[in-house]
């Protein structure tokens, strides 16, 4: 299982297709592209046919939630997962362009920064084809970092992140979008699970994670592939106590090596995979690795 990842149509490296086949490589029989913002992805692969045989795929969404006066936490942000979506909502899609079109306002205005900081990445923004804005759907941050390392402005993804884009950072600029509950029910409206993601911090805001509940939220990422045993100790402890239904995925990008790395690296016990189903509407249950 992996219930999150991501494609070249947001901040990935691979096409659609070639994240699929990789993940079915893998042994994943239960996956979901969770592209930001869009469902370009699932899209593309579910009318291409490239859906291998023996997988289930899921439309899904990673939406970035601004917190707003929730306290501080990292990049002022929670990030939520629609998991099951159904792709053919119109609501859900008239939302996610409006995102889109925040994420390309917010990236043309960092490479803006970057000019000012004479750090300009734009003639690899526009000749590069790994990189061209106009091959990805949804734009985000790694395909700036990305054109910061093709120039030699930095290092690696989290060396652009840390010195420049992260927030607080020269070329930083603050996201404008959803909140955490209008997320939850645009997710909650078009069918699907919504999960809170990658939120080590869950221990310690549950007043957050009940807010949430009461909005909608339905999962906790508890298997996310950086947390260490302790941290998904803690993360899952609360799902029980708050009855969540247990998410977990690679976040996968591509930066860092091949999917089946990621994948090996993923804790993702055997015994999540009923309740998720449950919780998914979907029947069956397919063999894991």
């Amino acid at each position: 299982m992996d219930l999150h990842a991501h494609t070249r149509r947001s901040d990935g490296l691979l096409e659609p297709a070639a994240l699929v086949a990789a993940a079915h490589a893998a042994g994943v029989r239960l996956f979901a592209i969770t592209d930001h913002d869009t469902l370009a992805g699932y899209r593309e692969v579910v009318r291409s046919g490239a859906v291998p045989p023996g997988m289930d795929l899921l439309a899904g969404v990673e939406i970035n939630a601004i917190v707003g006066g929730r306290g501080r936490m990292w990049e002022n942000e929670l990030h939520v997962l629609g998991l099951g979506i159904d792709p053919d909502s119109d609501e859900l899609e008239s939302v996610l362009a409006t995102q889109r079109t925040s994420r390309r306002v917010r990236f043309e205005g960092m490479l803006a920064r970057l000019r000012e900081l004479d750090l300009s990445v734009d003639d690899v923004i526009e000749t590069d084809g790994l990189i061209h804005p106009d091959d990805i759907d949804s734009l985000g941050r790694p395909t700036i970092a990305r054109a910061l390392m093709a120039k030699g402005h930095a290092s690696s993804v989290e060396d652009a992140f840390s010195r420049l884009l992260s927030r607080g950072k020269p070329a930083h600029i603050a996201r404008d979008g959803l909140d955490p509950v209008e997320a939850i029910t645009v997710i909650r409206r078009a069918g699907g699970l919504a999960s809170l993601a990658h939120f080590a911090e869950a221990p310690e805001r549950l007043d957050t994670v009940r807010e949430l509940i009461a909005a909608g939220l339905g999962g906790l990422e508890v298997y996310y592939r950086t947390f260490d045993r302790p941290t998904v100790a803690g993360v899952a402890d609360v799902a029980a106590q708050l009855g969540l239904v247990a998410t977990g995925g690679t976040d996968y990008h591509g930066d860092l090596g091949t999917y089946a790395d990621a994948h090996a690296g993923l804790f993702f016990p055997a015994a999540a995979e009923a309740p998720l189903r449950a919780a998914l509407g979907l029947t069956g249950t397919a063999v894991q690795p």
